[in-house]
């Protein structure tokens, strides 16, 4: 259990998080994640990185858990700060990162697979933002690199999710297949993406890291700023302890 990697193939290598139950990852979990993609993409002979999961789903975001039975603000922080890192090692890997998406991809999920190169689903799979059900912001940043804007911001504020397939009509998703090709749907594409030159791909994803319209990292931290407005005026707390007994928070009228 935890973040492993492998190397099944020449030139591929694959990234897998497995925390049990929903792989909803604590302040560690997000920390090693971005160690092993980095360490992956380094590695002279690796030309593409495959993210996946394994159990019930992609991932379920920060473990507020861990969050709610901290005392302070130093999960907070560490799962704020862990988040940062992994999309931000996604993004920067040095070669191309496919990320093989299967059931729910939520929250932070949004975040890795927003900031991967190409996305292979499957056909359970959905992804979405729960955020102001959470007492949380971030990650539209990420979002917005799936769908566009005002879709971005009808399913940030209604924290509803969207399939596979309306994903693959918008282009983001390359392709959905049945879930148990998952893997070799993944991992025929890295392979196809392997097979070209590893310095040119190099090249190539430091290009095109360049010319986005958007830096990814500023703009998510700039997110992040208002989960900690939201936590300092006890906002979040509130959705966080309803969240995990099950009940609804009530927004206070402004």
């Amino acid at each position: 259990m935890g973040v492993s990697t492998s190397v099944p193939e020449k030139g591929v290598a694959v990234v897998t998080v497995d925390s049990p139950p929903v792989n909803a990852l604590t302040v560690r979990d997000w920390y090693d994640l971005a160690t092993a993609v980095r360490t992956a993409g380094a590695r002279s002979e690796v030309r593409c990185v495959v993210l996946t999961a394994a159990g019930r789903g992609f991932n379920a975001g920060v473990d507020i858990k861990e969050m709610q039975r901290t005392a302070g603000h130093e999960a907070l922080i560490g799962a704020n700060r862990g988040c940062f890192e992994a999309f931000a090692a996604v993004y920067e890997c040095e070669v191309p990162v496919v990320a093989a998406v299967h059931g729910f991809c939520l929250g932070g999920g949004i975040g890795l697979v927003g900031n991967a190169d190409a996305i292979v689903a499957a056909e359970d799979a959905t992804f979405g933002l729960p955020e102001l059900d959470r007492g949380a912001l971030g990650a539209a940043t990420h979002l917005a690199r799936l769908v566009p804007q005002h879709l971005m911001r009808t399913l940030y504020y209604t924290s509803r999710t969207v399939t596979a397939a309306e994903l693959h009509r918008h282009g983001s998703v390359w392709q959905v297949v049945p879930r148990e090709q998952l893997t070799q749907a993944a991992l025929e594409l890295a392979r196809e993406i392997a097979a070209k030159d590893g310095r040119l791909l190099r090249l190539a994803k430091a290009a095109l890291n360049g010319i986005d319209p958007v830096d990814v990292r500023r703009s998510y931290r700039y997110e992040q700023g208002f989960t900690f407005e939201a936590n300092l005026a006890g906002i979040a707390d509130r959705h966080r302890d309803a969240f995990l007994s099950g009940s609804t928070a009530t927004e206070e009228q402004r």
